[in-house]
């Protein structure tokens, strides 16, 4: 592994820091975020615009600029320095990957070049607060028993003349209640042989109702759909197997969200050191004294061994590992970024709550009040926790895959 970035991977990072720099900040994030939509779509089109981000990682075939899943978990670490608020994460991390993975010629070709030039943003929406599950980071369900079982709930797709029509409710869908598109994951089949299939939904469908929802994180908006009877495309082939693909999907998602989790981690640790060097108590900086040093530095250790763990599982998103390092780094029989992924964005999440615990206690009276910043950072930690963890869970998880725990054969 080259752990030196490109010129390319240093110049998106740069551009992209600067841009946000100018168009993302603590008073256009505030105002973004109270929006319907939850985000600005002026940003969302100068980053499309100027940097081709929604298609950063699409083939240069469908209008994207052709890079790979470590160049996206990149521009998520400049995304989460500012806590940008776009839909970044549901467009381009986990609905536009399903679509050329398993979309048909004539899906991709209509759907994949509006994605990347911006126009178009998309949502995944699965039942409930099942994402880590469909996106194996907390479990393994062969069945897809996540998506409803077969039974009540969920959403249950069936036969319709002519196609398909979805009937059941999600909820947590990250930007649902706005994307113009829906990726929804429905149990077909009936009970005894019941399976997971993933349907393309409009958002102005006849029988789909949607609605914004109050969420811990207000820089991740999320929405609650209920669809009745709505007509729905099949994406994809009927054949194909769509739980595979969703964990594969999870390994790339992690290393994003890992990035996206150092950078905000790292942001708020850098405000914090720039302020205890600044307040002065009993005639000195706060910063001077050695309690608040420690506990600096601590955080600060963590926050970079977490950056190391992200980008080696975004590296290993994209390169074909040795079976020598397959053996060590899951001890074979699994891919190896699905544990790779998911400890590096329980280390990332933890790292983020870490820093952002010490930024509020450490600024201070300042630093529990809705009017600064520090509390998004801790909000957005938690939010994460509730919608892509807990940690204990993602370790967990890894640690079954890796095969840590089973007895040695005789």
């Amino acid at each position: 592994m080259d752990a030196r970035f490109t010129d390319e991977q240093d110049e998106i990072r740069r551009t992209l820091r600067e841009l946000l720099g100018k168009r993302c900040g603590p008073d256009e994030l505030r105002a973004a975020v109270d929006t319907p939509a939850g985000h600005d779509p002026a940003l969302w089109a100068a980053l499309a615009e100027q940097l081709g981000l929604p298609g950063l990682a699409l083939p240069e075939a469908y209008g994207g600029v052709g890079c790979t899943a470590t160049e996206l978990a990149l521009a998520c670490e400049e995304t989460g320095r500012t806590l940008a608020p776009t839909p970044l994460l549901a467009t381009a991390v986990l609905a536009a990957p399903l679509l050329l993975a398993l979309g048909t010629d004539a899906q991709r070709a209509a759907l994949l070049p509006r994605i990347a030039s911006g126009a178009l943003t998309a949502a995944l929406a699965v039942p409930g607060p099942a994402l880590a599950t469909a996106l194996a980071l907390t479990g393994h369900d062969p069945r897809g028993e996540w998506a409803g079982g077969g039974r009540a709930g969920g959403v249950q797709a069936l036969r319709a003349e002519g196609g398909w029509q979805l009937y059941g409710q999600a909820d947590q869908v990250l930007d649902g209640h706005s994307a113009p598109l829906l990726v929804v994951a429905a149990h077909a089949g009936g009970f005894a042989r019941s399976r997971v299939l993933l349907f393309l939904v409009r958002g102005d469908a006849v029988g789909l109702t949607r609605a914004r929802q109050t969420a811990l994180d207000a820089t991740r908006p999320q929405g609650r759909i209920q669809l009745r009877h709505v007509e729905a495309e099949l994406l994809g082939e009927e054949s194909v197997d769509t739980l595979p693909a969703l964990a594969r999907l999870g390994g790339t998602a992690a290393a994003c969200l890992a990035a996206e989790a150092v950078g905000a981690a790292g942001r708020v640790l850098e405000r914090t050191v720039e302020y205890v060097g600044q307040r002065e108590q009993f005639g000195r900086p706060v910063g001077s004294f050695q309690a608040v040093k420690h506990r600096l530095a601590d955080a600060y250790v963590q926050v970079q061994a977490a950056r190391s763990a992200a980008y080696y599982a975004a590296w290993a998103t994209t390169t074909e590992v040795t079976a020598t390092e397959v053996t060590a780094t899951t001890g074979g029989g699994t891919t190896p970024e699905e544990p790779v992924g998911g400890l590096a964005l329980a280390q990332a999440l933890q790292a983020l709550r870490r820093a952002a615990a010490e930024g509020i206690q450490l600024h201070g009276g300042i630093g529990f009040t809705w009017e600064h910043e520090a509390h998004l950072y801790f909000k957005r930690a938690a939010g994460d926790e509730l919608l892509f963890g807990p940690v204990h869970r993602l370790r967990a998880h890894a640690a079954d895959a890796a095969h840590v725990f089973e007895e040695a054969g005789p």
